[in-house]
């Protein structure tokens, strides 16, 4: 084991960790050149065009007879968990910061972290070609954070590959090496796991104790499914098997098993011929906490999009589904997510892998309902709200976030936080920036929170937040009616002192989406039974006069009544027809 360093790279979104990455495979000569190409690791085509990591992946490097197996994390906050496991199964870390842009958010989530596992942290500036690079104020605030000394702090630029041998060099020197007993009954973390439709579930693993050989019957200690390793091996970067992952090296596990439902992150395997009872600590089960309806265009692709749901679930373990019926959008699916980007991502992928033409709705976060009978129930959409004299209290998510902004915009966001019904806790300065902590529920974050923080700060500002749990409130129900009739898809819960008018935004921009009949349509918003907002669509007026010349003006009014009629009659029998933009309605600002 004194020859193996397992480290992974942590950063804030876009500070250049799948860059740094391509530098050192490509000077370990790990990769060839001719095969080299940017972003190496980040191999969907989602991510590279985003330009962000979404998919942690491991790779084994060799570098002065030491064997390197690097971990590149994602940045975003909402795979968080992810990267607290792949810091579990390291003993060091590059913190890598932009030379320009300075400590965000994610990076102190990130340091936390790791300072919470016991990591060797290594401070790297990347970035130094830029001109707008400011050297001397980055390098103060590593300081300030770390408690590190000016010469600890290694410059390079991941573009050029300017400095990356240092970074090697610092890794082979100052992060441990991994400890364990060879002797002892198996015991490997899971990091990651994933589907591949040929070979099944595929789990990357750290063997802390023990080894897993080729053939051998594993066993995860927190689901209890059991399955057999049909390949060991470790990536550089593609899979190289061999037989057998020992103690304290990184790698990959080909089992027989059919979801990673059966595998989740933060599991212990063990194997059936030196079985472990204990399992390794920081095993949590990910809840995803924000949710939104996926309805086909056309009734007709339900199945389709039923089977596409169902094979993106087989390798995302944290994403829940279940069947919803709506009367206006049909049959649909509603699924849970860790986040708003993780919505995206799965949105994109159902329209691009599955050619899908989806209507999303609204997302909301879940609620814990509990009746005056005293049962508890758990609601994933405001249409699964029970009747409200049965409803003793409604508890919502909470969260506890942290945002790092230049100075001059500490105002600006704190006007932010308390428009979103939040409270400011703590404020604190690293140097010319502003670390400020507040608790705000999770709901009214959910939409456009994050574009409003970059707008206010002129895109500076960035954020971090954690789940810190369920509140009760007073929340209500707002539902939506078009015609007369309630549209259930678009019903949202909200806090009693911001329905009125969340109300009165949502029609008027109902207004907008929804075409003219030619009848007149009234859209209302409701709380129970009473009505707290009304818009009219007018209808359209077709001038049926036209055909008629002098004469009597009783001819006139003889027409004009009987369009009157028709009109009274369409209003009762007629059906508005209501487009898809309709339902992301609050999702747009403007």
């Amino acid at each position: 084991m004194t020859s193996i360093r397992n480290f992974c790279i942590i950063a804030h979104i876009d500070h250049g960790k799948s860059t740094l990455a391509d530098r050192m495979l490509e000077l370990t000569g790990t990769v060839e050149k001719r095969d080299m190409k940017s972003q190496l690791l980040d191999s969907m085509e989602l991510e590279r065009e985003k330009g962000i990591t979404i998919k942690l992946a491991p790779v084994r490097m060799a570098y002065k007879d030491i064997e390197l197996n690097l971990i590149d994390t994602p940045g975003h906050v909402d795979f968080s968990y992810e990267v607290s496991r792949s810091l579990e199964a390291c003993e060091g870390a590059v913190l890598v910061v932009d030379a320009s842009q300075g400590i965000q958010a994610q990076t102190l989530a990130n340091v936390y972290l790791a300072l919470a596992a016991d990591l060797r942290i290594i401070p790297v500036l990347n970035k130094i070609d830029l001109p707008a690079a400011d050297l001397p104020r980055v390098s103060k605030e590593l300081i300030n954070l770390l408690g590190c000394d000016e010469s600890d702090i290694l410059k390079i630029s991941a573009k050029t590959g300017e400095g990356v041998l240092e970074v090697l060099d610092a890794v082979v020197e100052h992060i441990p090496e991994p400890s364990g007993a060879t002797d002892a009954p198996t015991r490997a973390l899971i990091f990651d796991s994933y589907y591949d439709d040929y070979r099944g579930v595929i789990l990357y693993v750290r063997t802390f104790d023990g080894s897993i050989k080729k053939g051998d019957t594993i066993e995860m200690l927190a689901t209890a499914a059991g399955g057999l390793a049909l390949e060991v091996g470790a990536l550089s970067p593609t899979m190289q098997p061999s037989t057998a992952i020992e103690t304290g090296e990184i790698g990959y596990i080909v089992t027989n098993l059919k979801t990673t439902r059966e595998a989740r992150v933060g599991d212990t395997v063990t194997v059936k011929r030196a079985p472990a009872t204990e399992s390794l600590p920081g095993y949590q089960h990910v809840k995803p906490f924000v949710y939104a309806g996926f309805f086909p265009v056309s009734n007709e692709d339900y199945q389709e999009l039923k089977d596409a749901v169902e094979k993106l679930s087989l390798s995302d373990s944290a994403l829940q589904f279940e069947p919803e019926n709506s009367p206006v959008l049909g049959f649909g699916v509603r699924i849970g997510f860790l986040g708003m980007l993780h919505m995206d991502i799965i949105r994109e992928r159902l329209e691009r892998e599955y050619d899908l033409d989806l209507v999303v709705t609204n997302p909301s976060t879940d609620y814990q309902v509990t009746l005056t009978s005293g049962e508890g129930v758990d609601i994933k959409s405001a249409s699964s709200l029970p009747d409200v004299a049965k409803v003793t209290e409604i508890r919502e998510p909470w969260i506890n976030g942290e945002i790092v902004v230049p100075t001059d915009y500490v105002g600006a966001v704190i006007q932010l936080v308390v428009s979103k019904r939040g409270r400011q806790k703590n404020l604190s300065y690293i140097d010319e920036r502003a670390l400020i902590s507040f608790e705000a529920p999770l709901a009214n974050l959910l939409t456009d929170f994050y574009d409003q923080l970059k707008s206010v700060t002129s895109g500076y500002g960035s954020f971090n937040y954690e789940l810190s749990g369920y509140r009760a409130e007073d929340l209500v129900r707002v539902d939506f009616y078009v015609a007369g009739e309630i549209v259930d898809a678009l019903s949202v819960m909200a806090h009693r002192s911001e329905a009125q008018s969340l109300g009165r935004e949502t029609v008027k921009k109902l207004k907008d989406v929804i075409p003219r009949q030619n009848f007149q349509v009234a859209l209302q918003a409701a709380i129970g039974g009473r009505f707290i907002a009304r818009e009219d669509l007018s209808a359209y007026r077709k001038d049926v006069t036209t055909g008629l010349y002098g004469g009597d003006v009783s001819r006139k009014k003889k027409v004009l009544a009987k369009q009157a009629k028709g009109k009274k009659r369409m209003k009762r029998f007629g059906k508005v027809d209501i487009p898809s933009e309709a339902f992301t309605v609050m999702l747009r600002r403007d």
